[in-house]
């Protein structure tokens, strides 16, 4: 699962630190669903384990996209961040937030690239982006 936190027209995008072949690759924050745990609320604690930062998630944005390895998919919701609430890079690298013009700035995860191309129009569309 990822999350796909847009402020002010601008999506939140995370720099792997780990593994080695993936490192310096940018992905939306985000891991697996644990046993018992529904999509949402895997997502709400893997915000604040990563970021440490309270979510509120809503829709789904772009496709269900089949992982390198073809034994998950990745999906990836719309989320907010909780007024007050500021992203920290505790498991990443690097953090960014990119405007829609910024998208192709950075070397994104293969699984990713998908939902880059979906977030586009919602991006250009966002309330506080003039």
């Amino acid at each position: 699962m990822g999350a796909a936190i847009v402020v002010a027209g601008r999506v939140l995008a995370c720099a792997r630190s780990h593994p080695p072949e993936v490192a310096g690759r940018w992905e939306f924050p985000g891991g697996k669903v644990e046993p018992g745990e529904s999509e949402v609320a895997a997502l709400v604690r893997e915000c604040a384990e990563e970021l440490g930062v309270r979510v509120e998630i809503g829709d789904r944005i772009g496709r269900d996209v089949r992982m390198g390895h073809g034994r998950s998919v990745l999906r990836v919701y719309l989320a907010q961040l909780v007024p007050g609430d500021q992203p920290q890079p505790l498991e990443h690298s690097e953090i960014r937030w990119l405007r829609p013009e910024e998208l192709d700035s950075v070397p994104w995860l293969p699984a990713d690239v998908p939902i880059v191309a979906a977030l586009r129009p919602v991006l250009a569309g966002a309330p506080g982006t003039d």
